[in-house]
């Protein structure tokens, strides 16, 4: 765990510090750009997110869970697995682009009414996934090499580094809002050829197609999965963009950009999750080809408390000062109706990171094949219930469905692990955690109460970090609170 541990402190400073460039790049998204603008980019990064998941064919999974046969069986120069993961997606991303062509009709006809400057910019889409399909094949590899921190940097960090550049050039008025999209368009792309560099110079990529004896052994297994994690990972991303393609289609760009800020808001709390998930993928596929079901039930409790904390930590600030947030930037009185939807998201978050890395393990195991059941539960709640409830209810729906849907699916993935392998990730320190947490919450508010601006968000936040940071000490809740803190005095010290 210690190495987990390591990489997702590194990852999550670097990541953090990326997160502050996504702040930037929202207030100037927020203030700068019109709300159909802003609901653009995030329709455009939806619809590329679901090319790229079709472009894949489902290979993506099989790199990260057969490499270490590959790596134990074969030389690195006859390593094969990275060429024809390449290759396979390259033939999917071309059956794709032949599908956006001839599918263009109807988008016009499911958008043309409500998001018609989507339709403007949709075949910019296609070099969007393709970048995105690019630097995700590499991002995979690099999990299985466990060099995490470099792809991290790069997902997180670098690619808002290329997004701000891109508005402030148009806040300068040096690029039209045309160019704006297109360059943005092609921003993956920029991340990926930098990764691949970083791999070329590292010695750490070696493509071959000529076909070893580990993949002649395993053909019919990997075909296999790769045809149901295709399925899976099609209803994973269909259930996470649903909202946004019903938004954009039902109500307009406009609404969609306050469900982009909220989404957005939420998101935050997800970002030590994200490390914590990459980063436990190759030792979890390691660990289940070595039967280490110990350390594999270690790392999924150690995973749910911490995530757990640090969920509460990050929602409990955003959410004691969202209004005041809001106001003092100026744009409340464009998006405070996203309010409502920073609430339910903040509890979906929490809900995920708390029960920890439970679709790593299933996805690493013997048993992925379910990771493929409990999607299609999630999706077939997910599709009719956000339609439904964004008809009835506006953008909130869309919340309503996500709390349920997500929920449900959560709930299955832990009680698989729980009857098949008699993993769960709960213990009673996850109770104290939800009660410090409310604690200091009330505290906090209460504290704060009557202030306005940055003198009440300064105060909430100091309030009730400090409580959340003593408590978590005082009654350990987590070693690896007490050995983070070691380890950077230690250094401190030299």
């Amino acid at each position: 765990m210690s190495g987990i541990r390591k990489q997702a402190i590194t990852s999550s400073i670097l990541v953090y510090a990326g997160t502050l460039i996504g702040a930037l790049n929202t207030y100037f998204f927020i203030s700068y750009f019109s709300k159909e603008q802003y609901g653009l980019t995030r329709l455009f990064s939806d619809v590329g997110q679901n090319f790229y998941i079709f472009s894949t064919l489902g290979v993506i999974p099989v790199l990260y869970k057969f490499y270490p046969y590959y790596k134990d069986n074969l030389e690195d120069k006859k390593n094969d697995l990275l060429g024809r993961t390449f290759l396979i997606s390259g033939i999917g991303f071309i059956l794709v682009t032949i599908g956006a062509i001839v599918f263009e009709p109807l988008v016009v006809q499911k958008f043309s009414k409500n998001a018609s400057l989507f339709v403007a910019y949709y075949f910019w889409v296609i070099p969007f996934s393709f970048g995105l399909l690019f630097f995700s094949i590499l991002e995979s590899y690099s999990w299985v090499l466990q060099k995490t921190v470099i792809s991290n940097f790069l997902r997180e960090t670098g690619l808002r580094i290329c997004i701000l550049i891109l508005v402030l050039l148009y806040i300068g008025q040096l690029i039209s809002f045309y160019t704006f999209m297109v360059l943005f368009a092609m921003t993956y792309i920029v991340i990926a050829v930098v990764l691949m560099v970083y791999f070329i110079k590292t010695k750490k990529v070696h493509l071959t197609l000529t076909k070893s004896r580990v993949t002649k052994k395993y053909a019919k297994k990997i075909w296999s999965m790769q045809g149901l994690i295709f399925g899976g990972i099609i209803i994973t991303t269909l259930g996470q963009t649903i909202d946004g393609l019903i938004i954009s289609s039902l109500l307009g760009l406009d609404l969609a950009g306050v469900y982009t800020l909220a989404l957005y808001m939420s998101n935050l709390i997800q970002v030590p999750q994200r490390s914590i998930s990459t980063i436990a993928t190759g030792v979890l596929a390691r660990n289940w080809k070595d039967k280490n079901f110990a350390e594999i039930t270690r790392i999924y409790q150690r995973s749910s408390i911490n995530m757990l904390i640090i969920s509460l930590f990050i929602f409990g600030n955003i959410w004691l000062n969202i209004t005041d947030g809001l106001t003092v930037v100026g744009v409340f009185d464009k998006y405070g109706a996203g309010i409502p939807l920073v609430f339910i998201f903040g509890i979906i978050r929490v809900i995920d990171g708390g029960t920890g890395v439970n679709a790593q393990i299933i996805a690493t195991s013997t048993f992925w094949r379910f990771e493929f059941i409990s999607g299609i539960v999630m999706l077939a709640l997910r599709i009719p219930l956000t339609y439904i409830f964004v008809k009835q209810y506006g953008i909130i729906g869309s919340a309503y469905s996500d709390l349920i849907s997500l929920t449900v699916y959560n709930f299955i993935r832990y009680e698989f692990l729980r009857r098949k392998y008699g993993m769960q990730p709960f213990s009673g320190k996850t109770f104290y955690v939800i009660v410090l947490c409310l604690l200091a919450f009330g505290v906090a508010y209460y504290a704060g109460y009557g202030l306005l601006g940055w003198p009440a968000i300064f105060l909430r936040s100091i309030v009730f970090s400090g409580i959340i940071a003593t408590g978590v000490f005082f009654f350990q809740l987590t070693p690896d609170a007490r050995q983070v803190y070691d380890n950077l005095l230690h250094r401190l010290r030299k």
